[in-house]
C-alpha cells in the first residue's frame, strides 16, 4: 500500500512522525519531500513539482497534515481528480470552521480528522488494512 504525505515545511516534524509510523507498519511512501532543501531556482521548483505530482499519482492514498501549504492543496486536487482516498488532519478545528475550511475538504473521499497526531495515525491504520494489499 503506497501513500503520499503532504504538508508544509513548517510541519516537517509531524510529517516525519507520520511517515515513520506508516512505514513501520509496511506502507510505502512514494516520495519524501522532507529531504529536500528549499528550491533556489525555477528549475528546482519544476523538478520538485514533477516528483511530487508523480508521487501523488503513484500513491494509493494521500495524507494531508494541516497546516498545509499551497503545494499540498494542489496535491489534494490531483488526488481528488484521480478518486484517491484522502486523509486530512488538523490538531484544531480549522478544517471544520466555516471561516477557515476549504470547499474541497468536504467532498466525498476526504476523511477529516481533528485531534492529536497519534490518534490520526491509528485512524489511518484502522482504515487501511495493509493485509488486503
Amino acid at each position: 500500500m503506497k501513500y503520499y504525505a503532504a504538508s508544509s515545511f513548517r510541519n516537517i516534524s509531524n510529517v516525519r512522525l507520520l511517515t515513520s509510523a506508516l512505514n513501520e507498519k509496511g506502507f510505502t511512501q512514494t516520495y519524501d519531500w522532507t529531504k529536500n532543501q528549499h528550491a533556489a531556482t525555477i528549475k528546482d521548483l519544476a523538478d520538485i513539482g514533477e516528483k511530487e505530482k508523480q508521487a501523488v499519482q503513484d500513491s494509493d492514498f494521500l495524507v494531508v497534515l494541516s497546516p498545509a501549504g499551497e503545494g499540498s492543496h494542489i496535491e489534494l486536487g490531483i488526488a481528488l481528480g484521480q478518486g484517491k482516498p484522502i486523509y486530512l488532519h488538523s490538531e484544531n478545528n480549522d478544517i471544520l470552521d466555516f471561516e477557515t475550511t476549504s470547499t474541497f475538504y468536504h467532498l466525498d473521499g476526504v476523511k477529516m480528522f481533528v485531534g492529536e497526531l497519534p490518534a490520526f495515525i491509528d485512524f489511518i491504520l484502522s482504515e487501511q488494512d495493509i493485509s488486503n494489499y
